[in-house]
């Protein structure tokens, strides 16, 4: 019933796309947009509770970190206002803060892998059979 009534809400194509990207059917309102383009909804009368707030990620390679602090905030129910109606949680870029998102590069090729300069103290076992 609750798919029904979403695709009804929302359409054919958007559920298409939600069913590919997301792998379920959302309809909500548009409680606003990052720096990135980032969209983020709620939806607090029919959803199950805990699964009322979703993003809709402009990069559809997305990872979490693509989430500012104050969304992920709000995305995990830490607080209850989103950024666009809190003061405390709207991003000011920092001196220190680099202007621009870098992603996690972890289990990419870009990954930081250490490099050991010691010699390995064991080495593996080649045998050596005796000729007949």
């Amino acid at each position: 019933m609750r798919t029904l009534r979403n695709i009804r809400q929302i359409g054919i194509k958007e559920y298409g796309r939600q069913m590919q990207y997301i792998g379920d059917t959302k309809a909500g309102v548009l409680v606003g947009t990052d720096q990135t383009g980032n969209k983020y909804y709620e939806n607090n009368a029919e959803e199950l509770p805990l699964r009322t707030r979703w993003v809709d990620y402009k990069n559809k390679e997305y990872e979490p970190s693509q989430i500012e602090p104050g969304w992920h905030a709000w995305m995990s129910y830490m607080v209850d206002k989103p950024p666009t109606e809190d003061p405390l949680l709207q991003r000011q870029v920092r001196t220190w803060e680099p202007q621009e998102h870098r992603p996690v590069l972890t289990m990419s090729r870009s990954a930081y892998k250490p490099y050991s300069t010691v010699k390995n103290k064991y080495s593996a076992w080649k045998p050596e059979a005796a000729a007949r």
